[in-house]
């Protein structure tokens, strides 16, 4: 039975390999996936074991919460302490830095990879003995003396087309500075290797900047040859304040970098792993069709196997024993692909301001055992439904000219189970209407729906296929006798038509039901921001916690064109047993700048101890207007009684919580500091001008992104950018396996319909006809697919976004008629792609040899 399943097998390979290729496609993102994830956390493994090869410890102030102890400990590491630390035996060499953050502008005035903080670094270039800061080597220029020079490593340097001797504009918490560029350095850092930026400064300027005069941040400590590190990580610790700083190994920091940075990089392997998920469904209906087609057209010599002595589980083995060899031709070509996927997926999920660590491939045992196993098992389960019905094929079969139809009972027992799932699925999502939120309950009931609706889909399209195929022969028909034939061929095996079509079906479900989703969360976005914002431009740093020069509200508020400038100081505020956001502002001018809706009370009697609540807070809190909630503000420990003084409709612009300007600066997690600057201009005029004025007030700061209403309704609905591109890539995924399964069915049709091909060549049909009629029978099945795949995503996405619209204010069913349209489109053009091959077999049949084949 083996040297039958393998005959098999090289007796179809062009048929079977379109199954190979569909599986390859699954196996390869997994692979991909796998390698990729792995390579980048060695790359960011070794990378960050360089950076701490040479420091057996550093000693850092131990971390408390915000107050006089924290400033107490900041203060710890002085010169003083780095002389007692220097003089442990073991040591060779101290390195004190003080660390912060900076943000530069390019030579063009632009941000400099703004948009990664986390990795924005600034430290302090500390000269050894030596004149020397050996963690930072020049390769050009000098190192930083003087307060108004700094330094940058060369990656940054070329990035921004800085050279030694230009004036660099930058900024680390607030006010711009300007300074000269007097030096290049070189890094390893795998945080500005990774993409990030490394400027220095000479030492007391960092100390005054991270810091205060004549104190660090950390302190790096070398090991002369021969040191057992641990011992002198517990002399360090022995000798340190313990409730004042605190000591760790190079290595333990190696480990903590590296996995910070896997974590801000972590995201971009999910998609290619959805990817994988749903190229192995859409491809099990193409394997179990193939095998389906295999065993009804090798029913005689299954028959004849069974008639000389083969028992059911002979015959069930030698199938799934193909299914097997074609599974491991699947993943052998899929790892060799996935390793491609994993080569190219750093340069296309990372951007020259996002880009990700580069390195070589790492293949563990992981992704070998992934790729047999996600190859031979998905094959092999496929193929076990058609091993079965193979089983079932007795002896007496053989003397039949013709394979026997599946009974009237099985199509019975098909729609009891098919409308048992659909009445389950959709009664779920119905439920669903009424919802409230978007609750993790919610949210487990609408994705156990659609499955069970899918499934529905999946096991009644047998049954939806002749009148829906007849209904479209309206149309096919009016082409003369080939459209006829086309919809009789497609109508002739209800079954395969439906799982040829099943792909194609799953993947418009999924695309439309997203992109509908898509469509209407984003125009959702689109009217909360553009209603809740008053302002015509919005001024605000770009990371949480920096913030505006103070004097920057007044300057913007001085510049020509601008009727209102009003200052928002935004924190946090622990209350009801969550972190949320607040927003202190100026009751005289937050009506020029946003639009609330106030639900009850006002602002006019905010101030010390007075907040103002969002409608989602007050409903989880149970309050209103004249209501007293306990809320902790900012850097306060305690809980303090607030009176509510208002509840406003859900509002982005202005958040969870409304407080007065000064009492919110005051207990800010960074004191007395500005985050946004709402700009109201004369006559809502919106110009590059004026924005260049705007600009101009702030100093033209790295940190700073002046917006007008548009960019910040765009920016709103940037989340959306992320679904796209997975919507198009399923999209692309289901055509693709769709375009195998209808190229697949048509071969075997035609190789089946031979002795028919070559009558309808006698009785008179050019070439030309029997391509007609193959190219309208693949056009006929996948257009069933998408109808049906339109009707099935665009009831989900009507259920689901009941949740949408109890966790979005404003949410409304959209269609994007455009995306749909495609839709429409593109699964026309996969039926005429996919019949190609076919058609021009079909059409080049002798008709004496068809009509005398056996």
């Amino acid at each position: 039975m083996l040297r039958t399943a393998l005959r098999n097998v090289l007796a179809a390979k062009a048929r079977l390999a379109m199954t190979v290729l569909a599986v390859c496609l699954g196996v390869a993102f997994v692979v991909g996936t796998l390698v990729f994830a792995e390579s980048s956390a060695a790359a960011h493994r070794a990378a960050a074991s360089k950076n701490f090869a040479d420091i057996a410890v550093t000693v850092t102030p131990r971390h408390v919460p915000p107050g006089p102890e924290a400033d107490r400990n900041a203060r710890t590491l002085d010169d003083t302490l780095v002389r007692k630390l220097a003089a442990l035996p073991g040591v060779s060499a101290v390195r004190p830095s003080a660390e912060g953050s900076a943000t530069l502008n390019a030579a063009d005035g632009s941000p400099l990879r703004a948009r990664k903080a986390w990795a924005n670094l600034a430290d302090a270039y500390v000269p050894g003995e030596d004149g020397k800061d050996t963690r930072h080597p020049l390769v050009e220029g000098r190192a930083p003396a003087a307060g108004g020079e700094l330094a940058v490593d060369s990656g940054t340097a070329a990035a921004g087309g800085l050279r030694v001797g230009d004036t660099v504009t930058l900024a680390t918490d607030g006010p711009v500075m300007r300074k000269r560029l007097v030096g290049i350095v070189t890094t390893e850092d795998s945080r500005v290797t990774a993409g990030g930026t490394l400027v220095l400064f000479d030492r007391a300027t960092a100390q005054r900047l991270f810091a205060t005069p004549g104190h660090y941040t950390s302190i790096d400590l070398l090991a002369a040859p021969g040191t057992d590190r641990v011992a002198l990580s517990e002399r360090v610790t022995a000798m340190l304040p313990a409730d004042r700083a605190e000591a760790t190994s190079g290595a333990a920091q190696a480990v903590r970098q590296a996995a910070t940075i896997d974590m801000q990089t972590r995201g971009h392997r999910k998609m290619p792993m959805i990817f994988a998920g749903v190229a192995l469904f859409i491809g099990s209906f193409l394997i179990v069709n193939t095998f389906t087609m295999v065993v009804s057209r090798r029913t005689r010599e299954i028959a004849l196997l069974r008639a000389i002595g083969a028992s059911r589980r002979q015959v069930v083995r030698s199938v799934l024993w193909e299914a097997a060899l074609l599974g491991l031709a699947a993943s052998a070509a899929g790892f060799v692909l996935g390793l491609g996927i994993a080569t190219v997926l750093p340069d296309l999920l990372g951007t020259a301001e996002d880009p990700l660590p580069s390195g070589p491939l790492v293949i563990g045992p992981l992704p070998v055992v992934a790729a047999l196993g996600v190859g031979v098992g998905v094959t092999v389960l496929a193929a076990w439904l058609p091993s079965r019905k193979a089983a079932k094929v007795a002896p007496v079969e053989a003397l039949r000219s013709s394979p026997q139809s599946p009974s009237a009972a099985a199509f019975r027992i098909r729609g009891i189970a098919g409308a048992g799932l659909l009445a389950l699925g959709g009664g779920l999502l119905v439920s669903l209407t009424g919802a409230k939120d978007a609750s993790v309950e919610n949210l487990q009931h609408a994705m156990l729906g659609c499955a069970l609706l899918v499934a529905a889909m999946i096991v009644l399209a047998p049954l939806l296929a002749p009148p829906v195929i007849r209904l479209s022969g309206r149309l096919t028909r009016r082409l003369g006798v080939t459209g006829r034939l086309a919809r009789e061929n497609a109508l002739r095996d209800p079954r395969r038509t439906a799982a040829t079509a099943s792909a194609l079906m799953i993947s418009t479900a999924l695309v439309a039901g997203l992109a509908v989703i898509g469509d209407s969360t984003g125009q959702a976005l689109d009217r909360q921001a553009a209603t809740g914002l008053g302002a015509d431009y919005v001024i605000g740093t770009r990371g949480n916690m920096a913030a505006l020069d103070p004097a920057a509200a007044r300057r913007v508020a001085g510049t020509p064109g601008v009727t209102t400038a009003s200052a928002v100081s935004d924190s946090v505020v622990f209350t009801g047993g969550r972190v949320r956001q607040i927003a202190g502002v100026d009751p005289g001018t937050v009506d020029d700048v946003m639009r609330l809706d106030f639900l009850s009370g006002s602002l006019k009697d905010l101030g010390p101890g007075r907040i103002a609540v969002s409608n989602s807070v007050a409903r989880e809190q149970a309050v209103s207007a004249g209501s007293r909630i306990k809320a902790a503000l900012g850097r306060a420990q305690e809980l303090a009684p607030y009176t509510v003084v208002g509840v406003y409709q859900d509002n982005p612009t202005a958040g969870d919580v409304l407080g007065a300007r000064a009492e919110v600066q005051r207990n800010s997690l960074l004191p007395d500091t500005v985050q946004r600057i709402l700009v109201r201009t004369d006559g809502g005029t919106v110009s590059e001008a004026v924005e260049d004025r705007l600009r101009t007030a702030t100093g033209n700061s790295p940190l700073v992104q002046v917006k007008d209403r548009r960019a910040v309704v765009d920016e709103a609905a940037g989340a959306m950018g992320e679904l796209l591109t997975l919507m198009y890539g399923l999209l692309a995924i289901g055509a693709v396996i769709s375009l195998l399964g209808i190229v697949n069915t048509l071969a075997m049709s035609v190789s089946e319909r031979t002795r028919e091909i070559g009558v309808l060549r006698a009785i008179g049909m050019d070439r030309a006809g029997v391509r007609r009629m193959i190219r309208l029978e693949s056009v006929t099945v996948a257009a069933f697919g998408t109808l049906l795949g339109l009707a099935g995503g665009l009831f989900g996405a009507w259920a689901v976004g009941a949740l949408a619209n109890g966790a979005l204010e404003g949410y409304a069913l959209a269609l994007p008629w455009g995306t749909l349209l495609l839709l429409c489109l593109g699964s026309l053009a996969i039926g005429t792609a996919a019949a190609a091959v076919p058609a021009r077999r079909a059409a080049a049949l002798s008709p004496l040899e068809a009509v005398g084949e056996a």
